[in-house]
């Protein structure tokens, strides 16, 4: 797979020989292919990142695992000491266009051998694949030990978390997420295929429910298993999924698709538990105990609804409404082109706080 001259790192064959294994999804929302210690970076990565990129939208670990399934098969064949360095330490082939590993573009080297153990051109570096000269502009430290480490998979994760970020894409918006993708590695072939993984990563993402008892487990089972469903705007009923309109931004172009839109997702779960809502999102917001946005997304409770506005602190401009789902997360039907899904509270812009029902 040859190497894309403007690619952030070289998708090519790791000296390493780490291979695809085709890992899957454990079931109870483990994830089997991924070394604890890896996804512990990438779920840190995605809570820091917004220190560096604050206009970042939508950053979920999942994004992060799909490009370090790719890169480096989660770091494969490497041990990872707890401070996050990964020895041996990972090299791709040399980018000198001999075409070995498929290169055919010429990197000249930039960091004197210090990340790539080279000085004689340039070869991508750690679990993300980083070249040098990118990692000189992104890397981070994460783990604050005053060195931003390519070979550190907290650091290495963050940079890309900011990499991918750029100066503030809403990765919840699904062409940013692939555009973000494309950025990373200018290939369609590529991009599909770290989509892929986001997508099994996401769906194998479920948030412990171990200590979610009552009609709130009720509440957050029910949205959980319409995963998949399409967005579909008025589409929803207590019943479950019905036809609506696909699929421009508007929700106005007319096609027929049989869905949710998000009060729609909410009306549905809520019914499994007994509990009727009123249909649109902001009517939604005046039933139950209200949890103002000041109190902060901490004051969230598995199950309770969770709203977004175009002015927060007036509810009459509630645009959206979530089911939260717990440690940070929430079950969505986000925007026509979307399915319903697990996301961050923090995906949807115009936090307007909660409502507690159960």
């Amino acid at each position: 797979m040859a190497p894309i001259v403007t690619s952030v790192g070289a998708y090519v064959v790791l000296a390493s020989g780490a291979q695809d294994d085709g890992g899957g999804i454990a079931v109870g929302g483990k994830v089997a292919d991924i070394p604890p210690r890896m996804l512990a970076a990438y779920q840190r990565a995605a809570r820091q990142v917004g220190r560096h990129v604050p206009k970042c939208r939508g950053m979920r670990w999942p994004i992060l695992a799909g490009i370090a399934k790719v890169e480096s098969n989660h770091a494969s064949g490497r041990s990872v000491a707890g401070n996050g360095d990964i020895r041996p330490r990972i090299y791709g082939v040399l980018l000198n266009g001999s075409g070995a590993g498929g290169n055919t573009t010429v990197f000249p080297d930039t960091d004197g051998g210090r990340w790539d153990g080279t000085a004689s051109g340039e070869r991508a570096v750690g679990p993300f694949q980083f070249l040098p000269s990118t990692w000189d502009g992104v890397g981070k430290d994460a783990g604050g030990d005053g060195t931003a480490d390519p070979h550190n998979a907290d650091d290495a994760a963050l940079g890309a978390a900011v990499y991918l970020c750029g100066k503030g894409h809403d990765l919840a918006k699904e062409p940013q997420l692939r555009a973000a993708i494309f950025q990373y590695n200018r290939s369609a072939e590529y991009v599909a295929n770290v989509h892929g993984w986001i997508d099994q990563y996401t769906a194998a993402n479920s948030p412990g429910l171990d200590n979610v008892t009552g009609d709130a487990r009720t509440v957050i089972e029910a949205a959980l298993a319409q995963r998949g469903v399409p967005y579909s705007w008025g589409g929803g009923t207590a019943d479950g999924p019905s036809t609506g309109i696909c699929c421009s931004p508007s929700g106005k172009s007319g096609a027929r698709i049989n869905g949710f839109d998000c009060s729609g997702l909410t009306t549905y779960a809520y019914a499994k538990a007994g509990t009727r809502l009123p249909r649109t999102a902001a009517a939604q917001a005046g039933v139950g105990q209200r949890i103002p946005a000041s109190a902060g997304t901490r004051a969230l409770k598995p199950g309770d609804l969770v709203f977004y506005a175009y002015a927060p602190g007036r509810d009459s401009t509630i645009y959206h409404v979530g089911i939260y789902a717990g440690s940070g997360q929430m079950v969505n039907a986000a925007r026509p082109g979307a399915v319903v899904r697990l996301d961050a509270v923090d995906a949807m812009s115009g936090y307007a706080g909660g409502a507690r029902l159960l």
